[in-house]
This record gives C-alpha cells, sequence and structure tokens, in this order.
C-alpha cells in the first residue's frame, strides 16, 4: 500500500455523495489524501423525486445529476462499477474490473424493497426505487393507456385502467399524487372515458402517513379522495398476479398494475461484507457511525442502522443521510490527524409530503404546511440540496424542469411560468430596439443639436462641440456638477426638461449619494458619459444582431432606471424597460447570433469548469 491515505466511498447516493464532496473540500491541497467514488452508474439520482418521473411530471433526465459534473473540479476519482467483493480484513474492495484498497471505507450502498415474502410482488408488481423503475412505471402506464384506447373487452379494459399503489408511505402517496394528475392528460392523449380509469392505494394499517401527525396525514387523505383516489386501509395484500391481487379478507382486484412501496430493506449484497447487519439487513454501526467491530469502516444512509434511543433506528430519510456522513467525515478526519471523535446525534427538521405538482403537506420543525406554501418549502428545500451538491447549475436545471418547461400545468404556478410563446415575434421587437438604442448612442456621440441638423452625415466629421464625449461638455443635471462647471449644464438640464416631463421631480437622496460617490468631479462626469454613449451603442448593436440578448435587455432596463432615479427621463422611456424584459426571454435565438453563441459558449463553459465527459470504458481502475 502507497504512503498515502485512501478513503473508499461505495455508493453515490446522498450520503456517500455529500461525504466525498466534504473531505474533498476539506484536503483539497492535501495531495496525500486520495478519495474514491464507486457506484454503478455515472450519476447521482434524486431518489426522492423518482415518482415525478414515473408519473410523467418531468422529464427523465431531470432527476440525474453526473457525477462528472459534482467531482469535475475536485480531487474525487470517479469510477462506474459495480462491487462485487467486500474484504473488510484484507482491506480491498473488488469489482468487475479492478481492485481498489482503502484505508477507511465509506459504504452508502443503499437499500432495496422489501416484499415481505408476498407471492407474486416481485414477478408481477412494480417497485419505485430507481431511475429505471421510474422508467419502467412511466412507459408500462402509457402501454396500459394506448392498450386500453383499443381494447373492446370491458373486462380487460378494467384491468388495464385500474392502478393500484401498495403502501401510504413517502414513496406510495407522492406516487398515487402524480397519477391523480396525470390520469386526465392520459385520458385525452390515448382518448379513453376518464371515469373509467380507477386509482387506489392500499394500506396495511388503519391510517396513512404515519410519519405525519394526524392532522397532516387527514389533510392528505380528504385531498387525494376529493380527486379521485379510493384508500382501502386494513387491506394487507397477501398475493399479487399478473391481472388481479388479492386481499386478506378475500377481495380480488382486477388490475395490471401494482405499484408495492410497502418498505425497504438494506441491499442484499451488503450481507456478504462480512460486517454485523440488524433489522431489516442494515449494518449496525456505533455512535460513530463505524460498523460493528471495524474501525476503518463507516457506514452512511438507508444501510446504516444506528439507535439513538432503545428500538430506534435511524430513518431512511435524506436528512438522516446527510447528517450520518457529517457525522463520518468528522471522525475520519479525527482519525487521520489524531483528534477526539463526534458522537452522531441527529437533528431532523421535519417531513414534507407532495401530492402531485400542486399540493403538499409538511410539519417543519413544528410548523404545520399545506397547499401552496408547503409545496414552495418543498421546491426551496430540494434547491438548498442541489446547491450543495452542484451549485447554480443544478439550481438552474431544477427550475427549468420543475417550473419553466413544464407541461399540463402541473406545478403550484399552474403552468403560468411555463407558457411557450414563438420567439419568432420578438424579431421586430428586437430589431426596433436595437435601432432606437443605436440612434440615440450616435445623438449623444456626435451631439444632439448637430444630430438634429445633420442626421447620419455629421457622423462623417466626427463628434461636435456638443457631443457628450467632449472634455468639458456636462450633461448630467446633477446639482454638484452644474456649480462645479459652467453654465452650460444648467442650459443642457433646461433643455431635458423642457424636452419631457420628468418621471421624478428630483433625484431620491439614496441615489444622489451613491452618484455623488461615483461621480464627484466634472472631469469624471465626462468618462461617465463616455461609458454611457458606448453602452447605448454596444446595446444596439447586440440587440440588431440577437447576440448575449439577455445581457444586452438586461443593460437597457439598467439604463432606463437610472436614466429615471436621475430625473432625467419622461414617461415615454418606459416602453425601452418593458420592452427589454419582455426580450430577455431568449429573443437572441431566432434569426440572432444567440441561434450559434450561447450554445457554443454553454459548451465550452462546461467542458472548462466540470471537464470534458469520459466514457465509462476508459476509467481507470486502480490496484
Amino acid at each position: 500500500m502507497s504512503a498515502n491515505t485512501k478513503i473508499l466511498i461505495l455508493g453515490a447516493g446522498y450520503g456517500g455523495v455529500h461525504v466525498a464532496k466534504k473531505l474533498a473540500k476539506k484536503y483539497k491541497k492535501n495531495d496525500s489524501i486520495e478519495i474514491t467514488l464507486i457506484d454503478k452508474n455515472p450519476f447521482h439520482t434524486l431518489m426522492t423525486e423518482l415518482h415525478e418521473v414515473a408519473g410523467g411530471r418531468v422529464h427523465p433526465e431531470s432527476v440525474q445529476i453526473e457525477l462528472s459534473k459534482i467531482f469535475g473540479r475536485t480531487k474525487v476519482n470517479v469510477v462506474t462499477d459495480y462491487i462485487e467483493k467486500v474484504d473488510t480484513d484484507k482491506k480491498v474492495v473488488t469489482t468487475s474490473y479492478g481492485k481498489y484498497e482503502y484505508d477507511y471505507l465509506v459504504i452508502g450502498t443503499g437499500s432495496e424493497p422489501a416484499f415481505f415474502g408476498v407471492p407474486g410482488v416481485k414477478e408481477n408488481g412494480f417497485t419505485l426505487w430507481s431511475f429505471e423503475d421510474a422508467i419502467r412505471i412511466r412507459e408500462h402506464i402509457q402501454t396500459m393507456f394506448s392498450l386500453a384506447s383499443k381494447e373492446r373487452n370491458e373486462k380487460k379494459r378494467k384491468e388495464m385502467l385500474t392502478f393500484v399503489v401498495a403502501g401510504s408511505g413517502f414513496t406510495g402517496i407522492e406516487m398515487a399524487g402524480e397519477l391523480l394528475e396525470w390520469k386526465s392528460k392520459l385520458a385525452r392523449e390515448y382518448n379513453v372515458d376518464e371515469k373509467e380509469v380507477k386509482l387506489l392505494v392500499v394500506e396495511a394499517m388503519s391510517t396513512i402517513l404515519n410519519m405525519l401527525d394526524r392532522g397532516q396525514a387527514d389533510k392528505a387523505e380528504k385531498y387525494m379522495k376529493k380527486h379521485g383516489m379510493e384508500i382501502l386501509k386494513d387491506s394487507p395484500i397477501v398475493e399479487v398476479n399478473k391481472n388481479s391481487i388479492k386481499l386478506k379478507d378475500g377481495k380480488e382486484i382486477p388490475t395490471q398494475t401494482l405499484i408495492w412501496t410497502c418498505g425497504i430493506q438494506a441491499n442484499q449484497e451488503s450481507s456478504e461484507y462480512g460486517l454485523q447487519s440488524g433489522r431489516a439487513g442494515r449494518l449496525i454501526a456505533n455512535e460513530f457511525m463505524q460498523a460493528s467491530g471495524k474501525k476503518d469502516v463507516f457506514v452512511v444512509g438507508d444501510i446504516a442502522y444506528y439507535e439513538e434511543e432503545p428500538g430506534r433506528g435511524t430513518p431512511q430519510i435524506v436528512e438522516a443521510a446527510l447528517q450520518t456522513g457529517d457525522t463520518i467525515v468528522k471522525n475520519i478526519i479525527a482519525s487521520i490527524e489524531n483528534t477526539k471523535m463526534t458522537k452522531f446525534k441527529s437533528n431532523y427538521h421535519g417531513f414534507m409530503v407532495s401530492i402531485g405538482g400542486k399540493y403538499c403537506v409538511a410539519n417543519l420543525s413544528g410548523i404545520k404546511l399545506s397547499g401552496f406554501f408547503a409545496m414552495l418549502m418543498k421546491h426551496l428545500v430540494n434547491l438548498h440540496y442541489l446547491w450543495g451538491v452542484n451549485g447554480i447549475n443544478a439550481c438552474y436545471h431544477y427550475l427549468i424542469h420543475e417550473f419553466f418547461s413544464i407541461e399540463d400545468k402541473r406545478n403550484i404556478m399552474r403552468g403560468h411560468l411555463s407558457s411557450k410563446g414563438n420567439r419568432l415575434w420578438l424579431v421586430p421587437l428586437r430589431l426596433f430596439m436595437g435601432v432606437i438604442w443605436l440612434l440615440e448612442g450616435l445623438e449623444k456621440f456626435v451631439g444632439e443639436s448637430t444630430w438634429a441638423d445633420k442626421g447620419f452625415k455629421a457622423l462623417l466629421n466626427g463628434p461636435a462641440s456638443d457631443s457628450w464625449i467632449k472634455a468639458g461638455n456636462i450633461k448630467m443635471p446633477f446639482e454638484w456638477l452644474q456649480t462645479a462647471a459652467n453654465s452650460g449644464a444648467s442650459e443642457a438640464a433646461s433643455t431635458a426638461s423642457e424636452t419631457a416631463t420628468p418621471i421624478l421631480s428630483h433625484m431620491p437622496s439614496f441615489y444622489s449619494t451613491i452618484m455623488k460617490i461615483m461621480i464627484p468631479s466634472p472631469e469624471i462626469a465626462v468618462w461617465f458619459q463616455r461609458m454611457v454613449v458606448c453602452i447605448e451603442i454596444g446595446i444596439g448593436l447586440a440587440l440588431l444582431a440577437g447576440l448575449f440578448t439577455f445581457l444586452a435587455s438586461a443593460a437597457s432596463a439598467f439604463m432606463v432606471t437610472n436614466f429615471i432615479l436621475s430625473a432625467m427621463a419622461g414617461w415615454d422611456i418606459l416602453w425601452y424597460f418593458f420592452g427589454a424584459i419582455a426580450l430577455m426571454g431568449g429573443a437572441g435565438r431566432t434569426f440572432g447570433l444567440d441561434y450559434w453563441v450561447i450554445p457554443w459558449i454553454s459548451k465550452t463553459l462546461s467542458n472548462w469548469w466540470f471537464g470534458k465527459r469520459v466514457p465509462v470504458y476508459n476509467q481507470k481502475t486502480s490496484l
């Protein structure tokens, strides 16, 4: 083994990614620390959002973040491979294509669905615990509607259009909520009578959403029933067939779709790691999140089982994964630096359960929310997590998928942010505003009176005596500049006031203070005037070319705001502002250079920041 300290992390779930990010940040400049992350997929899956893919709300890629983007500029070596053997005695992990020695091992291989011995579930049901599961459910539901639209046999059609979700925990209720919203669109799309579509939640216990208090759970149940969901409680499933399910009371429900969300257990592979396991096969950890009997092996996330209180193991939720990860990071650092270790102490902030994209119930640190504000908090929590994982890039794509490209009005904004229009109709406005800004800039360049007399011919002679860029010409109507300069400034202010009635009769005091700091003397004022001329001409040319249209439009709105605050602009200037807002929606992508330039810049920056994507088969393995 080399002299370097090797930290090996198995699994790129919430816990594994969190540990890798924190350790990479801590040892960014320490070349003696090696960090390797192994996962079977080249991406991090947002497990808590899988129901959105399965229920057709968002595009599949919205729940994936490439590991190469997360760790592109870090020291973490990402390996896409299958784990075949973990030897904690020899401190070696064997994968399909390599072997990896370690000094510290972090196991975060997660969990898998538990079937509790119910016959037929695994063969005839669907689970929702991976990206592949979500895609299978999504495609199957679409297939059922497609087949039902052509099926004349009423019995078979009933089977096809009956969708059963088994289990009423987070996953089950959120999946059922997606089906509630999706069914109307599918019925229209496949020309199926929506009244024939039957949705059920089947729960073995007498209540649903048992992680919430009864008040919040009852609100969720009431909402679901109101929108057509049938909820069967005290109804354990005892058998699952291809075309039906059987309940303990003998009732048989005809269906070709059972989505099983009744519980999870540790991945079966973890039983071969030679570590002590507890309830549901989860690996037993001590208060330092070390695997039982192994000081150099740590367990994180769903697979970790530690009882803070007798009989109550760590919950299998994202917050627990992150907090166990924090403890592991502190203790690996403590072990390396020979300092005191930290005991795990949970601090959970609550639960949120969405029912489709428009409704949610939440209990956040004792604050109970439902509806719009609960859903808003869920989005904010997701954005907070994504910011920590991949910064503005992940947050931007989340907003695109959840708000700006959502279909069928399936979010709390009811689709108002995702209405798409043809950018072609913005081209005339872009060109017109470009011409206006260009003329404004040229007029100031040669001088207003000279431009009025000679027009474009004045450009042949260059700046005239009344030009904004000539030294000594103070065009800005600021009192301290008028006093310091000459009467020309007062005349300019008088002319400006005669041209149009300003929106503001005088500058706000805060703006006046800022301007006095930025433009304290006539000499500096002239340089600011020259900058204004260049910016106006630049905005005009950019809008005409359709190049960097967003930035040009933003600059346009900024300039208008400054003119208004300077008490120099009348009401007629407001159309510049609102026109600029309209152009910020990608107006340069149609008959403009942005059509080519923006994608090229995006690709170039992505390659520079995250590095070029490396095919899995070209990844290096280490021994």
